[in-house]
């Protein structure tokens, strides 16, 4: 089965939920990325979609969390 676009996107979100959920505090997109262990540009790119669906927010500026 190819992987699509939509499909790599999930999965990248979920990363990114999980590490916050490790993190337990809000973090900037590089560090995100990091302990995530996927690209930068990845990360805002998804970043970006979570915080238009509401699954994330921003306590400060450039700073991310997600919402409990």
């Amino acid at each position: 089965m190819p992987l699509t676009k939509s499909f790599l996107a999930m999965d990248i979100q979920e990363k990114i939920k999980k590490t916050f959920e490790k993190a337990a505090k809000p973090l900037r997109t590089g560090e995100l990325a990091e302990l995530a262990g996927i690209d930068k540009k990845e990360a805002e790119k998804a970043i970006k979609k979570m915080k238009e669906a509401g699954s994330i927010y921003s306590p400060k500026r450039c700073y991310y969390d997600i919402k409990k």
